[in-house]
């Protein structure tokens, strides 16, 4: 029973960004447990490349390679996988940005492109997926938070925005599709090692910082997120609603 409370057999999870880095890791561990993989990037040649990894590895996986700030190409994907019986019924919503610079220094344009990636996106490919998921009856929703979901620091200014949204997006969700036999979460990851974060490991002094202020004392890596994403696309997780699960090393834990 314990087992089958996990088991994403028969399921589809659809994760955005899941070429490379925190969605490919989540994208492997979710069809570990036996879902079906809808990998996206806007990098077709990565994601390509992706998904024939993944299919070597034995898993199904299908290719969705649009860009998220892009509404029309969003819609189009949707109606692809319609046409070909293809039906979503987890979404990771996990593309993101980061662009680092001072408030005062901080372009318009920089400010709405980190905005449309990390929490627009999150709402138009989770609306087509709830469009969908409403009729069945079920669905999942695992939207990527972070750290600064609930705490600010200098120089990420729309990242913060960005991620604070994620957080009362999921409520949101959770307000009107709830009642529907949908789950709409998040997963607020802590500093990981990543691509997009190298250049912090390679930073001496961040380095120091993250790991004397991390409870844990290390980075976090991408397959910690698999255990949580997995909860929250499975039938375990079918009375926890609008929730953001920490997943930090205890940072937010301590002053």
């Amino acid at each position: 029973m314990t087992r089958q409370l996990f088991d994403l057999s028969g399921r589809t999870a659809l994760v955005t960004g899941s070429s490379r880095g925190l969605g490919h890791a989540m994208a492997t561990g979710l069809a570990e447990a036996g879902a079906a993989i809808v990998l996206n990037g806007a990098n077709a040649e990565r994601l390509t490349e992706a998904a024939a990894s993944m299919r070597a590895a034995g898993h199904t996986v299908h290719e969705a390679p649009f860009d998220v700030t892009d509404e029309t190409a969003i819609i189009a994907a949707f109606e692809d996988l319609d046409v070909r019986g293809i039906a979503v019924d987890i979404l990771v919503n996990n593309a993101g940005i980061q662009f680092r610079r001072p408030m005062v220094e901080l372009a318009t344009e920089n400010w709405r492109r980190v905005i449309e990636t990390n929490l627009t996106s999150a709402f138009v490919i989770g609306r087509e997926a709830a469009k969908r998921m409403i009729p069945r009856g079920h669905g999942k929703v695992i939207n990527i938070g972070s750290l600064t979901s609930d705490a600010a620091r200098a120089t990420v200014a729309p990242y913060t925005v960005a991620k604070g949204g994620i957080k009362m997006l999921t409520r949101a969700m959770t307000a009107e599709w709830a009642q529907h036999g949908i789950q709409a979460n998040a997963i607020g990851p802590g500093y990981m090692l990543t691509d997009m974060n190298q250049a912090l490991v390679n930073d001496a002094a961040f380095n120091a910082w993250v790991i004397g202020r991390t409870p844990a004392r290390r980075w976090g890596k991408p397959d910690e997120l698999i255990g949580c994403a997995v909860f929250l696309a499975s039938a375990a997780s079918d009375y926890v609603n609008g929730q953001i699960i920490y997943v930090d090393g205890g940072m937010l834990a301590v002053l």
